[in-house]
């Protein structure tokens, strides 16, 4: 990880866990879970509040 990139903000919405399954109650007819993959909207599944940074050096 280079040096100078600063870390973003975690999205308050998610804590930073952007994608979670949801179990739905229903079993599959082999046995399973049913699961259902749920998104954080606002942040759009990427867990942080900003884009990152472009990492360019000036002046140098």
């Amino acid at each position: 990880m280079p040096e100078n990139t600063l870390p973003r903000p975690i999205c308050a919405h998610c804590d930073g866990f952007p994608t979670v399954a949801i179990t739905t109650g229903q079993t599959t007819p082999n046995g399973h879970r049913e699961t259902v993959t749920a998104t954080c909207h606002p942040c759009n599944g990427t867990g942080h509040t900003a884009p990152a940074r472009a990492n360019v050096r000036v002046g140098v």
